[in-house]
């Protein structure tokens, strides 16, 4: 299978996962998220939002603080298997649930009242998200001078852009546990999609190659678990910060 198109990639990403497991880890928690914003009560949202956040936290303090040892230890042989059979998983189950985890924080947040004057901070927590990811991956995966990137970047600058011009005008402070929230879940999209997905991404077209260097897969394997580790650690304070949101904001 092709790595030169994003459809190759995917598609032989998806292969080495089980289409069956790539599918279901992605179309699931979409479903969930897709019922939990609309005929959901405010009961079944909290629980699809929570319920991926755990699984998100868990994954990622097990690779960092469990599974990042292990490999640490091993040959680069030895590491380059492990990671030739999990990167293919992790590259559909992380981000899926880190997208819904996210987008059901937010939406949440606005159904039971906590988020107020939603609409400006959403707009530049687009922005903040998008042109630092879009950036990170170009650089990482060496696309600048594509054609599609350059238009997926194009396409995301005008938008959240624009967003932020007609909504600026309107910006109050919202709470601080809000604003806390938006600034952790950014640094987690940010390193998320914008460092672990294009390493993920790397170490599959390494496989791929005619002559796969197993030292390249395991050092980029290594980067991602202690990367993974440092998601854990920043998703553990954002449960801090949902505590005091949920139980009356910081105390001070």
């Amino acid at each position: 299978m092709s790595t030169a198109t994003i459809r190759g990639t995917i598609s032989g990403l998806g292969r080495r996962a089980n289409p069956a497991f790539a599918v279901a880890v992605v179309f699931v928690p979409l479903a969930a998220l897709g019922y939990a914003v609309t005929v959901a009560s405010i009961q079944q949202h909290t629980y699809v939002h929570v319920m991926t956040g755990v699984l998100w936290t868990g994954i990622d303090i097990f690779i960092g603080a469990v599974l990042g040892p292990v490999v640490g230890g091993l040959d680069d042989e030895q590491s380059a298997a492990v990671f030739r059979r999990l990167t293919p998983k992790t590259a559909f189950l992380l981000p899926s649930l880190a997208f819904v985890t996210i987008a059901g924080g937010i939406t949440l947040a606005q159904r039971i009242g906590m988020f107020p004057h939603a609409e400006p901070w959403l707009a530049l927590f687009t922005a903040a998200n998008l042109l630092p990811i879009l950036l990170l991956l170009g650089r990482r995966l060496d696309a600048y001078g594509d054609r599609r990137w350059q238009a997926a970047f194009a396409l995301a600058a005008v938008g959240s852009l624009s967003w932020v011009g007609v909504t600026v005008g309107d910006l109050q402070m919202t709470t601080p546990t809000i604003a806390v929230a938006l600034g952790i879940v950014t640094i987690l999209s940010v390193q998320g999609f914008g460092f672990l997905m294009p390493g993920e991404l790397r170490m599959y077209r390494e496989m791929k190659s005619a002559n796969p260097d197993p030292s390249i897969i395991a050092a980029i394997g290594k980067q991602n678990a202690m990367l993974g580790g440092v998601q854990g650690l920043f998703q553990l304070l954002l449960i801090l910060d949902m505590v005091y949101l949920r139980y009356g904001g910081f105390p001070f």
